[in-house]
């Protein structure tokens, strides 16, 4: 008892310590963000604004001071920094959504505010937004005020890129590689960490500002075209229409977002490389990407021909390809209410969503990267049973050949991953199954878990205010769990019940 009383006293100033670097980030968001309340005269928006800013800099002030010289922060403390930082980050998210809610009123801010009067729903959009995924409690995002819908794309903004790459960005605390890693990234452009956010914030804020000058030619309105171009690029899904892109009807609009989608769910890494060698050959030479671009290419053929059943073979191959490159981008923009949809393209879509974007971008689900190893480890397998005794087989990742040890590390790293993510959507579905409203099929339920799990934001149309508490909290779990890859939330709840050995 006294050893596990001296490990808490030597780790918890540590943990605190990081978290105070994080939970800053809110803070500085809120500040950036009342230019958009005082420009569009949205006086009501301010105060919020400015207790957020507070309460979020107050906080993260006293804990990193407090605790500054506390010992070094190993990759255990940054994964459960990293995992309570993404809880207490939508926290502090949710506070202009309910504040502002409680305190404007006007008679149409309060109307369309009105389900943020509930915290659990400011929670709820909190959450969504930092990581990323999309499913929303607003049925009007129209009404919102400027300010607001600002917020939300501000959110996954930040969130799509990494809330520690944010707060990396701006400071520089102990423990900067554990806390880079604990973010569910791996990725080195440079052998600094420093120099590796400032090259992907670099790449981010270029591709941000082409997007939203691309959707804007294509035909959007100047603030839909920011909000869009925010959230596309990061692969949110967030829109400031209640029926996403759906509402344009525009076919130049969505063809102009499909680049920007596919950029989003591209490693920064490979990124980078493109843009010092100006050649697009070096999309396909990186595996994982010439993956990610053959399965986005079948996916729509098949999911197009799947819609042919429906629709006409140009309406039916228009909307599978919006909607599959949303689905792999883990975008979460629609062109079309996928209610109706047959069960077999929702399972298509759904695919898609497990499946993920690129490791090392903006997207969520399980990365191809990882699909790409188990698939490359049964063929591995396969041949080191048929062949002989002294005959090495090698196993490829890339051009780079790995070890024996190195092949079954990587095999081991997303065997695990794919079990933990199946087990907790298992859960999800099974807890949506007993609390969702009734008429939605056993269909929706696992989409909309596993748009919610991939960190997507597609819906059926069962995600909403009226949903039951329960699965409000499920879909939250499930979002926090797809952000962080699972992992680092385990490691938590083993510090919590057993501490941090």
């Amino acid at each position: 008892m006294r050893s596990r009383k001296l490990r808490f006293l030597v780790n918890a100033p540590i943990i605190l310590r990081g978290l105070g670097l994080i939970v800053q980030v809110a803070g500085w968001m809120a500040l950036l963000s009342l230019p958009v309340a005082l420009f569009f005269r949205e006086h009501y928006a301010v105060l919020p604004l400015l207790i957020t800013a507070g309460v979020s800099l107050a906080l993260g002030w006293g804990a990193y001071w407090a605790f500054r010289r506390a010992g070094e922060t190993t990759l255990a403390h940054g994964m459960i920094i990293s995992s309570l930082g993404w809880l207490l980050i939508p926290i502090l998210g949710a506070l202009p959504f309910y504040l502002i809610a409680l305190l404007a009123r006007e008679p149409g801010v309060a109307q369309g505010t009105a389900a943020f009067t509930q915290p659990l729903n400011a929670f709820f959009e909190g959450m969504s937004g930092f990581t990323g995924t999309g499913l929303t409690m607003v049925l009007r995002p129209e009404d919102l005020p400027r300010t607001l819908q600002w917020w939300r794309s501000f959110m996954q903004w930040v969130g799509g890129i990494g809330v520690i790459l944010f707060m990396l960005a701006l400071v520089s605390g102990p423990g900067t590689y554990s806390l880079y890693y604990a973010e569910a990234r791996a990725e080195k452009i440079h052998p600094s960490i420093r120099s590796t956010v400032r090259t992907i914030w670099w790449i981010f804020l270029l591709y941000t500002g082409a997007s939203i000058l691309l959707l804007w030619i294509a035909g959007m309105p100047v603030w839909d075209a920011i909000n869009h171009g925010m959230t596309g690029i990061a692969t949110g899904g967030f829109s400031t229409r209640s029926n996403s892109i759906a509402y344009y009807g525009n076919f130049w609009l969505e063809l102009a977002l499909l680049p920007v989608m596919i950029m989003g769910a591209l490693s920064f890494a490979v990124h980078y490389q493109w843009l010092s060698s100006r050649k697009f050959r070096t999309f396909w030479e990186d595996s994982q990407s010439r993956w990610f671009l053959v399965i986005l290419a079948g996916g729509i053929v098949f999911l197009g021909l799947e819609n042919l059943l429906r629709l006409p073979p140009l309406a039916a191959f228009r909307e599978a390809g919006f909607q599959f490159t949303s689905a792999l981008c883990t975008a979460g923009l629609q062109s079309t209410d996928l209610h109706g949809w047959s069960e077999t393209g929702k399972l298509l879509l759904a695919l898609a969503m497990v499946l993920g974007a690129a490791a090392g971008s903006t997207g969520g689900g399980i990365k191809v990267v990882r699909t790409l190893i188990l698939a490359r480890g049964i063929r591995w397998r396969l041949r080191k049973l048929i062949a002989p005794r002294n005959v090495l087989v090698p196993f490829r990742l890339g051009k780079q050949p790995l070890s024996d040890e190195q092949a079954a590390a990587h095999l081991i790293e997303a065997g695990v991953l794919l079990i933990l993510w199946w087990a907790f959507l298992g859960i999800g579905v099974l807890v949506l199954l007993h609390a969702a409203p009734s008429g939605y099929s056993l269909g929706d339920v696992i989409f909309e878990v596993v748009s919610a799990q991939g960190n997507v934001g597609l819906s059926s149309g069962l995600t909403g205010p009226g949903l039951p508490v329960a699965a409000k909290l499920m879909l939250c779990l499930n979002m926090w769990l797809g952000r962080l890859e699972i992992i680092p939330i385990l490691l938590l709840f083993r510090a919590i019940f057993r501490g941090l050995d």
